[in-house]
């Protein structure tokens, strides 16, 4: 099947793959909010219908025909017995098709941590003290480990002409360091239903996680107020979503898909409960409008979804986490000031590429420095909450260089831009996959480099077209030893001779059923027919879990890019911990993710062909027959 440029929305079965099973303990708690199908009649007969019986409000959603959300505030927002007056009448009506009440779920903002109290000056610029911008060793931090946004600005990128989505608790739209570039059309409040999404206030500034993400990316340069964002020219939306008692489906199935042809870029600091034990992620109608987004967004060029990879340090993995590992999203981890990893950074396969948060030092300028709530400034914002932005920041920056890049493009870019720099980490060491890439199971490929992509995108040409293929499965009953570990292969062409055969890797899924009497004990990994080794589940010490196990759960590694897969994978299942378990595999499906012709081969040859040109024939015929076999390796090598 043909997919990424084309309608991946089409493919039902990937479209299933990124879907989670969840088990609910208990009575579901279900809320205000309604999907109504209809027959037909389109938004005029929805409207209708919602005050025929009495609905406070209606709305299209916009990445499906004749579905709508209807919602009601005469009932209470949580519920533990359905609302079977509303849901009767409805259902009864035949006009319509469906009716199903919501279900809340839980979400979390990521990273909303104090670094230090102290007492900020609000008539004093924070701009020096923003050293993930430029680091000159302040906060007691690595000169040169940064985003090197003064290259790009220099080259004139400054993100004007993008718009940045904000998904959060709302902005504050009125501070003087953002209400220049705030975009009101493109914002709306889905927790009030309303086209203002001010963050609701509380004695404790809880809400201000939005607004401080939106400074990041945003604010205002030289106006004498706070910092200066990433992208300071860029418009930002503010998308309210998060401050509710539960979250619903629909309502993150609308602020994904809201005003896609005007919001270029989505950025999610929140997620599943980082606390080391849950499995989730998005549910049917957020897939659903994240494949509508990826396929249609942009004008076809597909929308960008920037996500933080997590916060539950080395008791979780960011693979566990259906939004991180979506290949759908851009996962971003977080590096501190000095090039360690924050002590909450969660490591998974997954994660693209990193940013910055806070320093580990009780350092009071080691944060981020940013806006907060009603016109004052931060030093305190952390956590990869921090990182997210800076990185949509930085894509705002390519957008603006080559407006025409995909969402795919945006991928490839990071992978090919971004640096090892000084990063470090204890555990996880740094390697090269098959093709010469250098990656971190923490890091990503590195550190974003602004200057690097936005040259890079300057000059790029869209990456050929996506296939997908299933690359072999193994679907037998096999046993986990207790003590070593079950060791299983397969072999695949990468459907070589069909129209969906994968010369070159993009996303590599294995989806995996497995149960085991301590889930949180499990350890996978996979290791590709060119010998990269991914990590796609470390152990979670707090994840006790002995019934649910993972159910076609689809562990995504982005480490083999670039790579041919064709040949032997091998998976390998162990326990890890002191005392011994049982388990069960019950499959392994192999999905492979990529493209038939090589990428960047028509720059490598384009560039040698100028060569030839300006140079004798005869002496460089033989080195561009030799590049061409290679293109691919060269271009991919960051030595």
């Amino acid at each position: 099947m043909k997919g990424g440029n084309g309608p991946e929305c089409r493919i039902a079965g990937f479209l299933l793959l990124e879907a989670v099973v969840l088990a609910y303990a208990g009575d579901a708690v279900l809320t205000n909010h309604f999907l109504v199908e209809l027959h037909k009649g389109g938004e005029a007969e929805a409207q209708h219908l919602g005050t025929e019986y009495g609905f406070s409000g209606v709305r299209k959603l916009p990445f499906a025909e004749d579905l709508y959300h209807f919602y009601h505030d005469d009932i209470a927002k949580t519920r533990r017995k359905r609302s079977v007056h509303h849901v009767h009448h409805l259902a009864k009506d035949l006009r319509v098709k469906k009716v199903l009440q919501q279900e809340g779920f839980g979400r979390k903002k990521r990273g909303y941590r104090d670094i230090n109290e102290i007492e900020i000056n609000m008539n004093d610029p924070l701009f020096t003290k923003q050293w993930y911008l430029i680091n000159t060793g302040q906060a007691d931090g690595t000169p040169g480990l940064d985003l090197n946004v003064a290259e790009a600005w220099e080259l004139g990128y400054t993100g004007k002409g993008v718009t940045i989505a904000i998904m959060d608790d709302g902005i504050d739209y009125l501070h003087p360091d953002l209400a220049s570039n705030y975009n009101a059309e493109a914002s709306y409040d889905f927790s009030s239903n309303d086209p203002y999404p001010y963050p609701r206030y509380t004695d404790d500034w809880f809400n201000s996680h939005g607004t401080r993400c939106a400074g990041e990316v945003s604010a205002a340069a030289n106006n004498n107020i706070c910092g200066v964002g990433v992208a300071y020219n860029s418009k930002v939306a503010g998308i309210r979503m998060l401050d509710q008692p539960f979250m619903t489906d629909i309502i993150e199935a609308s602020s994904i898909s809201h005003m896609p042809q005007i919001i270029d870029i989505y950025s999610a600091s929140w997620g599943p409960t980082d606390d080391g034990k849950t499995v989730d992620g998005p549910r049917e109608l957020t897939l659903q409008a994240m494949a509508d987004g990826v396929n249609k967004g942009r004008g076809g060029k597909g929308s960008i979804y920037v996500w933080a990879s997590g916060d539950g340090g080395s008791y979780d993995d960011c693979n566990c986490d259906g939004y991180a590992s979506s290949m759908w999203t851009i996962s971003i981890n977080s590096a501190i000031n000095d090039g360690r990893t924050a002590l909450y950074d969660e490591s998974c396969s997954s994660t693209l590429a990193s940013t910055f948060s806070n320093g580990r030092k009780r350092n009071p300028e080691a944060g981020v420095a940013t806006t907060d709530l009603y016109g004052n400034c931060t030093l305190r914002h952390s956590g990869t909450s921090a990182a997210a932005p800076e990185a949509a920041g930085v894509f705002a920056l390519a957008l603006e260089a080559n407006p025409e890049l995909s969402w795919r493009d945006m991928q490839h870019l990071t992978v090919l831009t971004s640096k090892r720099n000084q990063l470090h980490d204890e555990v996880h060491k740094w390697r090269r996959n098959g093709v010469g890439l250098e990656f971190n199971h923490l890091f990503g490929y590195g550190v974003l480099d602004a200057g690097a992509m936005v040259k890079m995108a300057k000059e790029w040409k869209m990456v050929p077209e996506r296939f997908h293929c299933v690359g072999g499965s193994i679907q037998e009953m096999q046993k986990i030893p207790s003590n070593g570990k079950l060791v299983l292969t397969l072999q695949t062409d990468a459907c070589e001779g069909k129209e969906n055969f994968v010369r070159y890797l993009e996303h590599v899924q294995a989806v995996i059923t497995v149960n085991a009497t301590r889930r949180g004990d499990l350890n996978i990994n996979m290791t590709s027919p060119m010998g990269t080794k991914s990590i796609l589940l470390s152990r979670r010490p707090r994840d006790d879990d002995s019934k649910v196990g993972f159910d076609k759960w689809p562990f995504m590694t982005t480490h083999t890019w670039g790579e041919d897969p064709r040949g032997t994978w091998v998976l390998e299942v162990g326990f890890v911990g002191s005392i011994p378990e049982k388990g069960v595999l019950k499959e392994w499906t192999l999905m492979l993710h990529g493209t038939q012709s090589a990428p960047y081969i028509d720059q490598i040859v384009g560039d040698y062909k100028s060569k030839l040109a300006m140079s004798k024939k005869e002496e460089l015929e033989e080195e561009l027959d030799e590049a061409v076999e290679r293109s691919l390796k060269s271009i991919l090598s960051k030595n």
